[in-house]
């Protein structure tokens, strides 16, 4: 069976909750802080990073927006195809979020990867919320502008790591109470059965 790694408290959650959402035949291995750096999963992923997807022929598929654009396409219905206006928004939302707000986040989780003294990796970290500020500005007004129940004004895969990224801004000195639309949003997301059962299966919990 086609099986997807993930990891708790990452951005593996996105795919998680799609295999839900889409009931895909898809096996969830949900590892433990570290493994995906031991040999086994590097293997799989030389990368060392979740999620990854591994088909029954050993083929191996990373990069969460990758693997949301494999799934829509294999188990998604006519809404998830890419020649739709829904398919068209989703593949830019996801690529923004992936490339551009995810990957800000680096000066948070590794500021030791820009900067070696104390005060430059401080420095980088002020600079890296004030980008990540500005990012959730952005998403929020998106999300608002488009009705506010779903970012797009109809339910997409985008959801799903918008709601990766509206938990993340905790482990930050950002407050989601600015950015009222993002937190509704993760709200209602709490709400949803598939959700709730890809937060089970990575063994993390909602935040409310």
């Amino acid at each position: 069976m086609t099986t997807l790694y993930t990891m708790p408290g990452t951005c593996s959650l996105s795919p998680n909750i799609a295999v839900a959402w889409l009931d895909a035949p898809v096996e969830i291995h949900n590892m433990a802080y570290g493994d995906h750096k031991k040999d086994d999963y590097l293997a799989i992923n030389p990368k060392g990073k979740v999620p990854a997807l591994r088909f029954d022929d050993g083929d191996v598929l990373t990069e969460a927006a990758a693997i949301l654009a494999w799934l829509g396409a294999t188990h998604g219905s006519e809404g998830y195809a890419r020649d739709t206006v829904l398919g068209r928004k989703e593949a830019e939302a996801l690529s923004y979020m992936t490339s551009e707000v995810h990957a800000a986040y680096g000066g948070h989780f590794g500021p030791g990867n820009f900067a070696e003294t104390e005060d430059a990796q401080a420095e980088v970290k002020a600079k890296t919320y004030k980008t990540l500020a500005g990012h959730y500005d952005r998403l929020n007004k998106v999300l608002t502008e488009n009705g506010g129940e779903w970012y797009l004004g109809q339910r997409s895969f985008a959801d799903t790591f918008l709601y990766v990224l509206s938990r993340w801004i905790e482990q930050t000195p950002l407050s989601i109470s600015d950015y009222p639309g993002l937190q509704q949003h993760r709200r209602r997301m709490e709400e949803n059965d598939g959700v709730r059962q890809a937060l089970k299966r990575q063994d993390m919990d909602p935040i409310g």
